[in-house]
C-alpha cells in the first residue's frame, strides 16, 4: 500500500479543532439554566452516559475523507523486464532403466527418474530469470514444455512424466538432443544450454549423438551430460549402462562438461555446478502496478457522516 498525496494527511491535525467547533456551536444553541448545579444529582440514563461518544462518527467520517483525498494504492504486482539471461532445456531420459531404485533419501529407496526430478525442482528456483523448457526421450522424442519463465507450471509437467510413457524402452540421445535444439535454435539468448540426463547409452534413432553435438556445436549451444546411476556393490551388480565416453565426447564438442552421478547427493551437486558455470549478468527493470482504494475510503467517511446526522436527529443529539 502506498499514498499518492501523502500531504493531505496534514488535514487530520484540523479534525480535532472542527469537532470541538461543531460541539460549541450545538451548545450554544441548547437551554439555558441561572444554575446547572441543580441538576447534577439527577441520576444519569444511559443517552446521558453514551452523549460525549456522538462526536466519534464525525471525526472518523471527516478522518475517512482525508485519507481518501491522500489516494491510497494498492500494488498489484510485480513486473520483470528480462533482459540478458541464459536459455536452458532439460533433456530428460525417459527409458524403463530410469524406474531403477539405487538412489537414497533418508534411507528410502529412489529410482533414478524420481531422485532427477527432486533435484531438478530445487535447480529450477535458483534460475528465477531464466527461460527453461524440458523435452524427454526413449525411443523418441517428445516436447514437454517450451522456453517458459513460468517455472511453476514446468515442475507440474514434469512431475507428470514416468516411464514407458514415450513408446518403448530403447534409448534415443541423438534424436533427443535434435529436439531439444529445434526448442533453442530460434532463441536470441546470450547463452544456450542443453542439460542432458540418461542412465545408457544410445540404441536406437535416426541421429547419432556425436552429429546431434556437432549440430548443438555449429549453433553455440552447450551441452552438459549426466550420467546418472548408482555405484555398483557386492556380488549382485548390476551392469554398468552409462556410456560415459560417448557422453563425455558430447559435452566436449560443444565445450561443455560431464558428470558422473551415483547418488541423490551427486546428483544435486552436479545440478549446483551447471548453475554455477551458467550464470549471466542482467539487468532487471521492475515496476509494479497500482489499483486505486480511495472509493472505499470516500463512502466509510460519507456512511460515518450519515449516521452521525441520524444520532443528531435522536435524542442523543438534542440532549445538552
Amino acid at each position: 500500500m502506498r499514498l499518492a498525496h501523502p500531504i493531505f494527511l496534514l488535514l487530520l491535525l484540523l479534525i480535532p479543532v472542527l469537532v470541538w467547533l461543531r460541539r460549541h456551536m450545538q451548545h450554544k444553541r441548547t437551554m439555558q439554566f441561572s444554575d446547572a448545579n441543580v441538576l447534577k444529582g439527577l441520576p444519569k440514563s444511559w443517552r446521558v452516559r453514551v452523549q460525549p461518544l456522538v462526536p466519534v462518527p464525525y471525526a472518523l467520517g471527516l478522518a475517512c475523507l482525508v485519507v481518501a483525498l491522500a489516494r491510497p494504492q494498492r500494488g498489484l504486482e510485480d513486473s520483470r523486464v528480462r533482459t540478458e539471461a541464459v536459455d536452458i532445456i532439460l533433456l530428460m531420459d525417459l527409458s524403463g532403466s530410469m524406474d531403477t531404485q539405487d538412489f537414497h533419501k533418508f534411507n528410502r529407496k529412489m529410482s533414478r527418474l524420481e531422485a532427477s526430478k527432486e533435484v531438478i525442482s530445487r535447480f529450477l528456483e535458483n534460475r528465477p530469470n531464466d527461460r527453461i523448457g524440458m523435452v524427454a526421450f526413449a525411443t523418441v522424442p517428445y516436447a514437454i514444455a517450451p522456453l517458459t519463465l513460468d517455472h511453476g507450471w514446468l515442475v507440474q509437467r514434469m512431475e507428470g512424466l514416468h516411464t514407458g510413457m514415450l513408446d518403448g524402452d530403447r534409448t534415443a540421445i541423438g534424436d533427443g538432443i535434435a529436439s531439444a535444439i529445434n526448442r533453442l535454435r530460434d532463441s536470441e539468448a546470450k547463452s544456450k544450454v542443453i542439460v542432458l540426463l540418461t542412465d545408457g547409452a544410445n540404441n536406437y534413432g535416426t541421429l547419432s549423438p556425436e552429429n546431434a553435438a556437432s549440430a548443438a556445436e555449429a549453433l553455440g549451444i552447450k551441452i552438459y551430460t549426466i550420467g546418472a546411476g548408482g555405484a555398483r556393490t557386492g556380488l549382485f551388480m548390476q551392469r554398468q549402462e552409462v556410456d560415459e565416453d560417448s557422453l563425455k565426447k558430447i559435452a566436449e564438442t560443444t565445450n561443455a562438461k560431464f558428470y558422473r552421478a551415483k547418488d541423490l547427493e551427486t546428483l544435486d551437486a552436479v545440478y549446483g555446478q551447471i548453475d554455477l558455470l551458467e550464470k549471466t549478468e542482467i539487468e532487471v527493470e521492475r515496476f509494479t502496478r497500482f489499483e486505486e482504494k480511495a472509493a472505499s475510503w470516500l463512502i466509510a467517511g460519507i456512511v460515518l457522516l450519515g449516521i452521525e446526522q441520524l444520532l443528531n436527529l435522536t435524542k442523543l443529539g438534542r440532549l445538552p
